[in-house]
């Protein structure tokens, strides 16, 4: 079966994310974290893509990029390739390291940017460590001094250094830049009203046309697929498909 094809971001962004095959663990300790640093730093510089942020989990890691010049997956796949050298040589491991092709979502909004550095610097926050504890992120980066990354457009947005460590903690709609095709049920409703802060996504459909339009953008910049909107509305899906054709990169909301 062919692969779908890589959706690509108008705005040259995307949140990237690499996990391990079987989610297994794919950084152990210090050294592999360095060798899959200097892998990303060398394979971003030969494809001319700048690194915003970055945060290396146990069995996956995430990537926000700038790639002005349509070179993602070439580098992508240099990582990849270079990494499970290391990996298997190491380890003694046979196989894929990681998980089949890296994932992908274009970020079309300095808004939903803003949202994806915030949450790549907040997963370690999952497992019960403070991003300011975490030492293999680019929380340190921004605080501190830029080495592997480019922080100037998000300093530039969020009014500069001093204030990233408020903006970091700052509570906003929820970002889901994954989202599982298998959510459902209840679980699917809890998300959808987090993300419309508190808003029972039942009642989007009874809404005035320009909030309703809104609460639909809002949700699919968060992750949701307009089956999942369809089903937690009962909103049309050619109805959700034009407003997000026509609406899905307005950033006033």
């Amino acid at each position: 079966m062919a692969r779908t094809p890589r959706k690509k971001a108008q705005s040259g962004y995307y949140h990237v994310m690499m996990r391990g095959n079987g989610r297994m663990v794919i950084f152990a300790d210090t050294e592999d974290r360095y060798c899959f640093l200097t892998c990303l730093e060398e394979a971003l510089e030969h494809a001319e893509i700048k690194l915003i942020a970055w945060c290396l989990m146990d069995n996956h890691c995430h990537l926000l990029l700038s790639d002005e010049h349509d070179n993602l997956s070439e580098a992508m796949h240099n990582i990849a390739t270079r990494y499970a050298l290391h990996f298997n040589n190491k380890t003694g491991h046979v196989g894929s390291v990681f998980q089949g092709r890296f994932t992908s979502k274009p970020i079309e909004s300095n808004d939903y940017l803003l949202r994806a550095v915030r949450y790549i610097h907040n997963n370690p926050c999952e497992t019960g460590v403070a991003r300011e504890q975490f030492f293999w992120s680019s929380y340190h980066e921004y605080v501190g001094s830029p080495n592997l990354i480019d922080s100037s457009i998000v300093l530039e947005l969020i009014g500069g250094k001093d204030r990233f460590a408020e903006f970091s903690a700052e509570k906003t709609s929820s970002y889901r830049p994954f989202a599982s095709r298998r959510i459902g049920g209840q679980e699917l409703l809890r998300e959808m009203s987090s993300t419309l802060d508190g808003i029972d996504p039942m009642q989007v459909k009874s809404l005035a046309p320009r909030k309703q339009e809104s609460a639909l953008r809002k949700l699919a910049r968060a992750g949701f697929s307009g089956q999942q909107m369809e089903r937690a509305t009962g909103i049309g899906r050619y109805r959700i498909a034009r407003i997000l054709a026509n609406n899905l990169s307005d950033t006033s909301q």
